[in-house]
Formats: structure tokens, C-alpha cells, sequence
């Protein structure tokens, strides 16, 4: 019908996230999630995965090119930074929840790089549109502490003037109206800044410097 909006006019998942549901029941809906035009173009949403118990539980961007093909969330080389990081600084990765503030990869072409997908950052209306679905994780996991790996992940958190740079490493209090809210948060610079990095090495020491201060705040 002409003038007929589809549900990714709207630029909220909010229509697709089912009340009462459990984990499984909430992968299952954001498969069919069309909460934005994100999903026209990636293999699948990737939902978030881990213990449902955590204490901790680690916000990254959005999914990149290994993780959706696969359908997981940090399979690719930041996941394993992300992983020796964890270990290094005293929290099992095996004890954490590990989700994005985006459910789908977004991405562009670049001519002189042939197929490969170019990861492009998500804009503050497609964070605000999935931001329903990290909103129903926390709040059936209940964390103690929540990780934000990275400014977007940091802005899906404490909102659009959050900078990392300025925040990371530190200890800050959920907004109560936010998704976070009841949780310490602790904001440091993605996995993927490490692989970035001119010098790896002082990038790493500090995501482990960050990541032993979310460790500390479970005692």
C-alpha cells in the first residue's frame, strides 16, 4: 500500500523484543529483528553469549566481519585480545557475558579492497534503535559490573557525550533510567584499538590496566 512505513522506518527494536522472555527466547527474536535497516545487508544478528549468571558483562560496538558470518560475538582477533586481556587481569572469561551494543555488522566496499567488508561505525540512531535489546540482556543478567569496550559501546551506556579517552578506566555509576542502571561501569578502549595501535604493546597494558580496575570492583 502506498505509504505503508516497514518496522525499520521507525529506528527501534523496541516492537521486537518480547516481554518476560529468557536469553534463548530473546536470541531467538532478534534473528527476526528488522528494528533498522542494518539488518538488509548481514548474513545474521549476532546476539549476545555467555554465562547468564555474570557478574561481569562486556559491551563491545557492534559485530565484524568473522562474527557474523558465524553468528557470535568476539570470535574474531579482537575476541582474543579481549580474551589473554581478561585472563591477565584476573576475571575468567568463562564467568563473563559478552554482547555488542549493535546486533548487526555494518559495513561498506571500498573499490581499491575488492569484496572485503570495511567496518563503519554505527550512527547514534542505529545505537539508540538496538539499544532494547542490551537494555533486556542486563537486565536478565543482572551484572555487578559492565564493561564498555570502546566510545560507542560507552555512548549506548552513558549516553552521546560520553568520550573514552576522558572516562577510561575509571569507575562510573549507571544512569537509573539507563540500561546499565544498578551496575558499575567501566569504560576502556575497544580490543580492536590494540590491533590498530602504533605501539601494540603500551595499547594492551593499558586495556589490562582498565580491566584489572572493573576486576578489583568485584573484590
Amino acid at each position: 500500500m502506498a505509504g505503508t512505513k516497514s518496522p525499520e522506518d521507525a529506528y527501534t527494536a523496541a516492537p521486537f523484543v518480547p516481554e518476560g522472555a529468557d536469553l534463548g527466547a530473546l536470541r531467538e527474536a532478534a534473528a527476526g529483528c528488522h528494528g533498522c535497516p542494518l539488518h538488509r545487508d548481514t548474513t545474521q544478528t549476532v546476539f549476545g553469549a555467555g554465562d547468564p549468571d555474570a557478574r561481569v558483562v562486556l559491551v563491545g560496538e557492534q559485530p565484524g566481519d568473522q562474527e557474523d558470518r558465524q553468528g557470535k560475538p568476539f570470535v574474531g582477533p579482537a575476541g582474543k585480545v579481549l580474551g589473554r586481556a581478561l585472563d591477565e587481569a584476573g576475571i575468567d572469561p568463562d564467568e563473563t557475558y559478552i554482547t555488542n551494543a549493535v546486533k548487526h555488522f555494518k559495513f561498506t566496499h571500498v573499490p581499491e579492497r575488492g569484496k572485503r567488508r570495511i567496518h563503519k561505525p554505527p550512527s547514534l540512531r542505529e545505537l539508540s534503535a538496538c539499544g532494547p535489546w542490551l537494555e533486556a540482556e542486563l537486565e536478565l543478567i543482572e551484572p555487578e559490573v559492565v564493561v564498555a569496550l570502546g566510545a560507542t559501546a560507552g555512548k549506548a551506556l552513558l549516553g552521546s557525550s560520553f568520550r573514552v579517552t576522558e572516562r577510561r578506566g575509571t569507575r562510573l555509576e549507571g544512569d537509573p533510567s539507563g540500561p546499565a542502571r544498578g551496575a558499575l561501569i567501566v569504560p576502556t578502549i575497544h580490543p580492536s584499538a590494540v590491533l590498530r595501535a602504533d605501539d601494540r604493546e603500551a595499547a594492551y597494558e593499558g586495556l589490562v590496566a582498565d580491566l584489572r580496575v572493573a576486576a578489583a570492583a568485584l573484590g
